[in-house]
């Protein structure tokens, strides 16, 4: 379970109502309401009240959340998992800037083995499981346990870390295994009733009720696309990968993460919609996958939200929708008629609040299905359409193997495109060059060159595209060192290495 700690300080406000009465002013009311003509409604027939009754069966006496449980806990698994850890030895000198280059070589790494645990929930008879993405990272041994006590080996088929949602199969040799079935969140509204279940702390499957707080909740930064079912159904640490299960026994959604200042729930828990684990089902049916998750569609252009200032420059009742900032070149928005400045009212017939919604949407699109756009522009509201298609390599990759006494000897870049943003996740890099790879022992991996640096410029000499680099290497200035200006998660940094 991920936890994001909150803090928080609750003000309450009392007020104290004091109400006078004028005897005078009163007197003057009384005289203006009784020179008033006052025309008697039609009589009615009293309604009939109807008289309590006894209750006629069990289910009215006692109201029970067991029948959604007969159908949905026997699907429901605990998920343990265990990875190698390798790490160094405490060393107080390590966490020191100016100490840790000297202590770093003399501190031994040594491994152990980490256990954890969460759950997940079988939708396919054949044995596929969906849980979360953090549930199995890096697990070398993946145990999945049904409730009537069967324990099946895991295999991980599909990580997808930008949603969190990870897909498992096991070998039932036959054997019959219950499934839970999935339901669109669309239908939830706020206030609805859910049950969560899972295995927290390792206690055993657990199942625990609440409402939906919140839909279509974001700014939470759990992972790319910030779209969540917010409950308060209790979720702790266990519970990750576990169903969020409607009235009718549905899984509208994978629960994922909770805010918390001790690691237990506080109320506040979050769950991927249905329809994201949907998305990811159907990409590892079609094999639409690379390394990092799925192929998701690129329609070449970005988004922000439409402020109060914003919706008033542009005429608009309230802040609505998405405003389109950048389209790009012979990209699928603007050959579907996309500008600059239009703001996306729905896609699909779904309307979108903010760009985060229309990022969702926009990621739950199957690969090649047709989708339509409600935009509006110059305050008219328009209709366009496009193809949902995967990324493209333009730029293509070329990837080069840097070699020679220099600071990126042993690095492997790739020119940027959106193929390439896609696989790796990239932040703040649209264009030039990127790392793809780091050879261990490599002099680029003892500079601490990662996968996904953008590599900027060398000495003041930008670096455009792959067959530039090792040139622009050979002839770099080195009088002073050598100067290399990196992007690392958007961020730009200069280091002068000597």
């Amino acid at each position: 379970m991920k936890t994001f700690l909150l803090t928080a300080a609750l003000l309450v406000l009392g007020a104290g109502l004091t109400f006078a009465q004028d005897s005078a002013e009163q007197a003057a009311k009384d005289a203006a309401v009784s020179a008033v003509t006052i025309t008697p409604l039609p009589a009615q027939t009293p309604q009939a009240v109807p008289a309590p009754t006894v209750p006629a069966s069990a289910a009215q006496v006692k109201l029970t959340y067991s029948p959604i449980v007969k159908k949905v806990a026997p699907a429901v698994v605990n998920i343990y998992t265990r990875r190698t850890v390798t790490g160094r030895n405490m060393n107080p000198f390590l966490d020191d800037p100016f100490f840790a280059p000297f202590f770093d070589n003399f501190s031994p790494m040594r491994k152990r083995v980490e256990n954890s645990l969460g759950s997940g929930f079988i939708v396919s008879p054949t044995g596929l499981i969906v849980t979360n993405a953090h549930v199995i990272d890096g697990a070398e041994e993946i145990v999945a346990v049904l409730t009537d006590g069967r324990e099946f080996e895991a295999k991980s088929v599909l990580q997808d870390s930008p949603s969190d949602v990870a897909l498992l199969r096991i070998d039932t040799k036959g054997e019959d295994l219950p499934v839970a079935n999935l339901a669109p969140s669309e239908t939830l509204e706020v206030g609805d009733l859910v049950v969560a279940i899972g295995n927290p702390f390792g206690v055993g499957q657990t199942v625990t009720s609440g409402i939906v707080s919140a839909l279509a909740r974001s700014n939470t930064d759990i992972n790319d696309y910030d779209f969540f079912i917010q409950t308060d159904a209790a979720i702790n640490p266990g519970n990750s990968g576990g169903p969020l299960v409607n009235m009718d026994g549905g899984v509208v959604g994978v629960n994922s993460a909770i805010y918390s200042r001790s690691g237990g729930s506080l109320g506040i828990g979050f769950a991927v919609p249905s329809e994201m684990v949907q998305a990811v089902i159907a990409a590892e049916k079609s094999g639409k996958v690379t390394k990092r998750g799925v192929v998701r569609p690129w329609l070449g252009f970005t988004a922000q939200n439409v402020t109060s200032d914003i919706a008033s420059s542009l005429g608009m009742n309230h802040p609505v929708g998405a405003l389109v900032a950048t389209v790009a070149e012979e990209g699928p928005a603007e050959k579907a008629g996309l500008k600059t400045g239009d703001v996306i009212l729905s896609i699909n017939d779904r309307a979108i609040r903010d760009a985060d919604e229309l990022k969702f949407r926009i990621a739950t699109i199957p690969l090649g299905q047709d989708a339509k756009l409600k935009i509006q522009r110059s305050g008219e509201e328009q209709d366009l359409s496009f193809t949902a298609s995967a990324p493209p390599e333009i730029p293509a990759r070329e990837p080069v193997t840097i070699d020679g006494k220099n600071p990126l000897s042993g690095a492997t870049l790739v020119n940027v495109s959106p193929a390439v943003i896609e696989d790796m996740g990239l932040r703040g890099m649209d264009e030039g060059v990127v790392v793809q790879s780091v050879a261990q022992g490599s002099i680029a991996d003892r500079m601490g060159l990662q996968e996904g640096d953008g590599i900027i410029a060398v000495g003041n000499r930008a670096v455009g595209a792959t067959d530039d680099v090792q040139a622009i290497l050979d002839k770099a200035d080195t009088k002073r060192g050598w100067i290399l200006t990196l992007r690392r998660n958007g961020r730009d940094q200069t280091l002068i290495l000597r």
